[in-house]
């Protein structure tokens, strides 16, 4: 495997990166000493700025095995820095996902680190760089949910608590829709490096529309029933129950209130 060597400055964590984890460190602590006036807003901040810097990690995970793979054009395109404004496109990487957080409590897969593969010889180093994004959602669904299939949850503060359901979730559907075998998602990148050539020429024309296809999808009731009731069985499996997220969401949305959550223990 080809490593590359690389100028400290393309390495080097960015200040905007270190100021996103400050904010989820802050507002976590916020949320777990009840320190806040409102902990609807420390909620809101704490589940946003962790999710940001989980996406950052993402996209970072696929620069990283990149570079290891031959890519070392990562590294002056900014990649390796953690900085979400050096992404091909920081909108469909940062804005979208924490707005469809905000709307709809769902996990959007991000995604726009340009990858040079003409650089990359091999296919399941091809396949190892598209599956290394969403497996950094699976370990961070890991963490997020460690407290409650560990029953660890003593002394730890509902809100806290929740917020982290409501975290785990958020990483949970990012996986799962980013490992969608659908042109343009990282699913496919996936198994695109074993298809036959024509079958790729014949798909590569719907990889723009493959997240909108995905969430048209989703539109259907029945399709997006499925879906959550499979979400929902997993985050059981895991101990963390459909209240706990649906009042994790209402918490995040400070906005408004649900009588139901806020007598909830």
């Amino acid at each position: 495997m080809t490593t590359a060597t690389a100028r400290p400055s393309d390495r080097r964590i960015s200040p905007v990166f270190l100021g996103i984890v400050a904010v989820a460190a802050v507002t976590g602590w916020a949320t777990w000493t009840g320190f806040a006036e409102q902990p609807g807003l420390a909620v809101f901040l704490f589940v946003t700025a962790a999710w940001v810097v989980s996406l950052c990690l993402h996209e970072y995970a696929h620069a990283r095995t990149a570079l290891h793979s031959g890519d070392i054009s990562v590294g002056a395109k900014g990649y390796l820095t953690l900085n979400p404004v050096k992404y091909t496109h920081a909108l469909l990487s940062i804005v979208l996902p924490v707005l469809f957080v905000i709307m709809g409590g769902i996990g959007l897969p991000g995604g726009a680190v340009f990858i040079e593969r003409g650089r990359i010889r091999g296919r399941w180093r091809h396949s190892l760089i598209s599956a290394a994004g969403p497996l950094t959602n699976v370990l961070f669904a890991v963490v997020c949910t460690a407290p409650f299939w560990l029953d660890a949850l003593d002394g730890v503060p509902r809100d806290f608590r929740i917020a982290l359901a409501f975290l785990a979730l958020l990483q949970v559907t990012a996986a799962i829709l980013n490992f969608l075998p659908v042109p343009g998602l990282d699913g496919y990148g996936v198994i695109e490096p074993w298809l036959s050539y024509n079958v790729r020429r014949q798909v590569e024309p719907l990889a723009p529309f493959g997240l909108l296809i995905v969430f048209a999808l989703l539109w259907i009731p029945a399709v997006n029933g499925v879906f959550f009731d499979a979400i929902d069985a997993i985050l059981r499996g895991l101990g963390i129950s459909e209240l706990d997220t649906y009042c994790g969401f209402e918490l995040y949305r400070f906005w408004q209130t649900d009588q139901l959550c806020s007598v909830s223990p």
